[in-house]
């Protein structure tokens, strides 16, 4: 998010300067006390987990609500908010698509919105560690911990390097230590989408968790902040935003589903000429 100042004019603009977070130096993982665990197996395992996890989610329709108000020092709301509810579905020809069915004129005026606020909505809040991603991250386990009575392995997350173009997730997660698959994200986003593009900008600790659909793969249900963003003008705002996924429903109409692509059914009868 970018913070906004009103001038005497009532014009808006932005005011320089946002910090990237420095690229994190690899330490090895290591055991905690009397926990003697496999640490390297464990990152493999739920890795590879995730990435069940993420192909799952992309056969499963849901919708995605959204809303961020601002609020005075004491967390009461000042009046301006910002709100949008997607529906995430398949076409018929079975390819992903994402409608908005719901987004009231935004009453933001002390900051706006940035392409990374979008892009952390989608992939960061919600975030999925596979097999494929862990090369990008340095984790650190940090022992054991119960969250709502489920066992879990906790690890420290942060990106190798910021790369232009990505956002990351930086921060902590907890694996599930039966399932082997993320069941709560505490962080926030980091990275620039362009080049010097990060001017005063600020981006909101959350915190995101998942409930077990379908009795298999755990999904993100909840993400949840309520933090004071500071700018480098000096400026601060706190905020809180709430973030619902809800109405999972896997999509039957073809036998896979993948972006972009066209599926056979191989149990399609063929008409004979």
């Amino acid at each position: 998010m970018r913070q906004i100042v009103l001038l005497a004019a009532a014009a808006a603009v932005c005011l320089p300067g946002l910090a990237l977070a420095q690229d994190a130096k690899v330490t090895p993982a290591a055991t905690t006390g009397t926990d003697h665990v496999d640490v390297d197996a464990i990152i493999q395992k739920f890795a590879a987990k995730e990435a069940e996890f993420k192909e799952a989610r992309d056969n499963y329709t849901y919708r995605q609500s959204a809303k961020i108000e601002l609020l005075d020092p004491s967390g009461n709301p000042i009046g301006q908010q910002w709100e949008e509810v997607d529906d995430n579905y398949f076409t018929p020809d079975g390819k992903r698509a994402e409608k908005v069915v719901y987004a009231p004129v935004s009453t933001l005026q002390n900051i706006m919105l940035m392409p990374e606020d979008l892009e952390d909505l989608r992939n960061v809040q919600p975030f999925v560690l596979t097999t494929a991603d862990i090369g990008e991250y340095i984790l650190n386990y940090v022992g054991r911990q119960k969250i709502d009575e489920i066992g879990t392995y906790e690890f420290s997350v942060r990106p190798k390097k910021l790369v232009t173009g990505h956002r990351y997730f930086e921060g902590t997660v907890w694996v599930d230590d039966r399932d082997l698959q993320i069941v709560k994200t505490d962080g926030k986003g980091v990275g620039e989408l362009k080049s010097g593009q990060s001017k005063n900008q600020a981006f909101p600790r959350f915190e995101t968790y998942r409930e077990q659909i379908d009795g298999k793969y755990w999904f993100p249900t909840y993400t949840h902040a309520d933090d004071t963003l500071h700018f480098k003008d000096g400026q601060a705002q706190r905020m809180r935003m709430t973030v619902r996924y809800q109405d999972y429903k896997r999509y039957e109409g073809k036998s896979t589903i993948r972006y972009g692509d066209v599926v056979t059914d191989p149990n399609t009868p063929t008409k004979k000429k």
